[in-house]
C-alpha cells in the first residue's frame, strides 16, 4: 500500500488570496481575468487567469480490453491528435457523470453498464482553472455516433497497452489521455481492472 502523502498538500504557508479581477474577455468557452492577489508574504501581485466551467473525459474499455481513441484535428496544436472521448460541461452545475456518458455515445457511440471516476486533473494550474473529470466506462454497447455541429472524429480500437506505449513514445501528446490512460493501466497492473 502506498504510504499517506496527503499532509504535503496542505496549503500553511502558501496560499495566495484573491483581492480584486477584472475580466478581459469572454469567449464561449473561456473567460480571461487579470486579478490581483495577495501573496504568502503580504505582497501583491497580477495573475492572467483563464476561467473555465471543466470538462470530462472517458476511457471507453471493450471487452477485449482494447480502449477507444478518437483522431480529431486540434487546430491550436495545428495537427491530428489520438485522444479519449472527451467534452466541456454546459455549466458549473452540469453533472459531470452524465456528461461523460452522453461525450461517449455521442463520440465513439458506446454506452456503458460501468463507469468508474478516476478523480481529477488540472492540465496546466499556473494559469487555468479547467477541472478534467476522468472517467473509466466498461460493459460497451457500440451503436451510432450523434458528433456535435462541427465536430469531425474518426474512432479507433488498439489494446490497451499499445495506447499506454504510444503515451510513453511521445505519439499521445493530450494531457487528459496521458493521465486517465496511465491511471487506467495502474490499475489494471493492480488487478483492479
Amino acid at each position: 500500500m502506498a504510504k499517506d502523502y496527503s499532509a504535503l498538500l496542505n496549503d500553511e504557508g502558501l496560499a495566495v488570496k484573491g483581492v480584486n479581477a477584472e475580466e478581459k474577455y469572454d469567449g464561449a468557452i473561456i473567460r480571461v481575468y487579470r486579478e490581483e492577489v495577495e501573496l504568502p508574504d503580504g505582497k501583491h501581485a497580477h495573475w492572467d487567469v483563464v476561467r473555465h466551467l471543466g470538462a470530462v473525459c472517458v476511457v471507453p474499455i471493450d471487452e477485449d480490453g482494447n480502449v477507444i481513441l478518437v483522431r480529431q484535428y486540434r487546430y491550436p496544436a495545428g495537427r491530428v491528435m489520438l485522444e479519449i472521448p472527451a467534452g466541456k460541461l454546459e455549466s458549473k452545475d452540469d453533472d459531470r457523470l452524465l456528461r461523460a456518458k452522453k461525450e461517449l455515445k455521442e463520440e465513439t457511440g458506446a454506452t456503458c453498464e460501468e463507469m468508474i471516476c478516476l478523480g481529477d486533473i488540472y492540465t496546466t494550474p499556473a494559469y487555468v482553472d479547467e477541472r478534467i473529470t476522468m472517467y473509466l466506462a466498461k460493459g460497451l454497447t457500440f451503436g451510432d455516433t450523434h458528433l456535435d455541429d462541427g465536430e469531425f472524429l474518426t474512432s479507433l480500437r488498439m489494446p490497451l497497452e499499445d495506447a499506454v506505449r504510444l503515451v510513453c513514445d511521445g505519439k499521445i501528446e493530450d494531457a487528459k489521455t496521458q493521465a486517465a490512460l496511465l491511471r487506467v493501466w495502474v490499475m489494471k497492473l493492480e488487478g483492479r481492472l
